[in-house]
């Protein structure tokens, strides 16, 4: 491995260990990390580092530095929460419900308009790239395998047909709330398999150019985990651990 390389890996791996921490709740809200020294020592990494790793978690939104206010955390309204890591460290701890709460509601604004922008955008690429996606589904329903992953493909490529870069973006926030739609859709009995023809229905309209129908066709599977996920919240199970591999269907 290059000196770049590792020093690109100690960078990662600091920036990790503190966004965690805070995510976590072990630095609080207001409080201060600890001094730059004694980072250093707990971390086992040069203040280069450190400095470093502070700058990419000041950019998350997720502290706030300067001369008379040291390093202290920000409430969690300022955190950048379209940025995969803060995604990400959130995720490992555990989705809350108010945080599923919010993410629905982003998905029924931006995923709609997207599928919209993608039945008048589509190249001959994305769509074969979405196919591909459903046929992987459609044979895990059928063969057994790993459903969600191709679910999440499929979705993530109707994103990237819109062709509009925020949009694009935003499928990365997204992802969370995707995957863990997906897990709890492929637990009930059935569910994946009722769902294949919502999907292909989504696909033909964009395919077919026709915008108003591939939008209604988006709402109905989005509403539909809505409720999944409104059902599963009400029971207080526990939400599916996105950091674990995908649940595996059995061949029918």
């Amino acid at each position: 491995m290059s000196s770049l390389h590792l020093i690109k890996n100690v960078h990662g791996t600091t920036v990790d260990l503190l966004g965690h921490a805070i995510i976590s709740g072990r630095y609080a809200v207001g409080s201060s990390l600890p001094p730059e020294p004694l980072l250093c020592e707990q971390l086992g990494v040069s203040r280069t580092v450190v400095r470093e790793a502070v700058k990419s978690l000041v950019a998350k939104g997720l502290i706030i530095t300067g001369p008379k206010l040291g390093t202290r955390v920000l409430p969690e309204d300022q955190w950048n929460w379209f940025d995969p890591d803060v995604i990400s460290w959130q995720s490992q701890l555990g989705l809350t419900h108010e945080f599923l709460k919010d993410l629905q509601d982003l998905r029924r604004v931006v995923e709609p308009a997207a599928v919209r922008m993608a039945a008048e955008r589509a190249t001959a690429q994305d769509i074969a790239e979405i196919e591909d996606a459903f046929a992987g589904m459609n044979k895990a329903v059928h063969e057994g395998g790993d459903y969600v992953t191709f679910d999440l493909r499929f979705h993530q490529g109707l994103l990237r047909a819109s062709h509009n870069r925020m949009l694009i973006q935003m499928s990365k926030a997204l992802g969370a709330l995707l995957r863990t739609s997906f897990e709890i859709s492929t637990s009930k009995q059935d569910g994946p398999k009722s769902s294949l023809s919502m999907h292909r229905e989504v696909l033909d309209a964009v395919i077919a150019q026709q915008p108003d129908r591939a939008e209604k066709a988006i709402l109905k599977l989005i509403d539909g985990a809505r409720d999944d996920i409104q059902l599963v919240l009400g029971t207080r199970k526990r939400l599916p651990k996105i950091t674990r591999p995908a649940a595996q269907l059995k061949a029918a």
